[in-house]
């Protein structure tokens, strides 16, 4: 295979952390503003029409300064990016222009990049934005979650303008997409290629779990844009769903302790935890439909087949149902506590009647 050069283009080293349970994004921008050669400014895509997509609420986007990156047998400067999305979690985008490369070069770029970010700077990266910006974070609870991601970008190759099959006929898409030295199976290969896009003859997307490349020639950006959104995405919702898990064996918990302490209380003690579990329910399930109307995609059809496409590979879908399936479960046990703390004030309500009558009864037949 031809080994073109790579005329223009970069490599997009992503890392996204969730910060706070919200982000206020309008006192975070104020905040960057006043911040010494604070840069800030509202995303939106630049190729594609604002009829055809809508942010739910646009994200915030934060230039950094460049960081020095060490890849053993080279060493790069990086610009350096963030965002802020309103539900919660932010992105760090490492970016690395390329100008020059032979294409087993910037493979092998990539490939030292992917090695790289993991010992980059994002933790002093993520401390410098939420020094700044930390006021406007709504319940700050970092956790312990965290998604990466890596786009190669080429604009344009050197000498020649290309077809996105003249691309996929003259170089090997696989080493940059698996990140492997040695020769894949057909069937790996056929798999490692099957999410691939072209809208015009001349552009070219190709997905997998962690890795992408984009050959766009018009150097939009979108594509790169919607796949940050859906690993965002795919972020908050793994931190839900952690967080469902950890709240259904103490929900549990709870239940059996208010059972066992059947008293006069009893249903002030049910109503009590009824209400804690539907302010929970209500919390998390406005939290989620943020995340999920994040990005609208309505008129840009190819636009939204490459953003369903990246939902379904990240596996959005299947851990959002699963939050569903948790929250309906607080759901029901919402309502069982809501019924038995009304029959267990009704049964209190016949008890003080009889009570009543018995007393009566007694009164009437001292009198007598």
């Amino acid at each position: 295979m031809a080994d073109l050069i790579v005329a223009t283009g970069h490599v997009l080293a992503l890392k996204l952390f969730d910060i706070a349970n919200a982000i206020d994004l309008k006192r975070a921008e104020a905040l960057w503003a006043g911040h010494a050669d604070g840069q800030a400014a509202r995303a939106r895509l630049t190729g594609t029409p604002p009829k055809a997509v809508a942010f739910g609420e646009p994200p915030l986007g934060i230039v950094l300064g460049p960081v020095a990156l060490d890849l053993g047998s080279e060493t790069v400067v990086a610009a350096v990016t963030a965002r802020l999305y309103e539900f919660g979690a932010a992105s760090i985008a490492l970016r690395v222009p390329v100008a020059g490369r032979r294409w087993t070069d910037y493979v092998a770029l990539m490939n030292a990049l992917d090695s790289a970010a993991i010992v980059a700077p994002w933790e002093r990266l993520l401390a410098q934005l939420t020094a700044v910006v930390g006021p406007a974070l709504e319940r700050p609870a970092p956790s312990d979650l965290q998604e990466d991601y890596l786009i190669g970008v080429v604009q344009s190759f050197a000498g020649r303008g290309m077809s996105a099959n003249d691309l996929v006929a003259a170089v090997d898409l696989v080493p940059l997409l698996s990140g492997e030295q040695r020769a894949l199976s057909e069937s790996a290969r056929a798999e490692l290629l099957r999410a691939r896009f072209s809208y015009y003859a001349d552009d070219l997307v190709v997905l997998t779990w962690d890795r992408a490349f984009i050959y766009e020639p018009r150097g939009d950006s979108d594509v790169a844009d919607v796949l940050e959104v859906a690993n965002a995405q795919l972020l908050e919702m793994r931190y839900y769903d952690e967080l469902l898990d950890a709240e259904l064996p103490r929900m549990y918990d709870l239940v059996e302790t208010t059972r066992r302490g059947m008293n006069v209380l009893a249903a002030r003690r049910y109503a009590g935890l009824a209400r804690r579990l539907y302010t929970m329910v209500a919390e998390v399930t406005e939290l989620t439909e943020k995340i999920d109307n994040a990005l609208q995609v309505t008129e840009d059809v190819y636009l939204a087949r490459v953003y369903a496409a990246a939902l379904d590979l990240f596996r959005v879908p299947t851990v959002s149902a699963a939050v569903d399936r948790k929250l309906s479960i607080i759901r029901d046990t919402y309502t069982a506590l809501y019924d038995e703390a009304h029959s267990s004030r009704s049964e209190l309500m016949e008890a003080a009647i009889l009570l009543l009558i018995f007393v009566e009864i007694v009164l009437a037949l001292v009198r007598f």
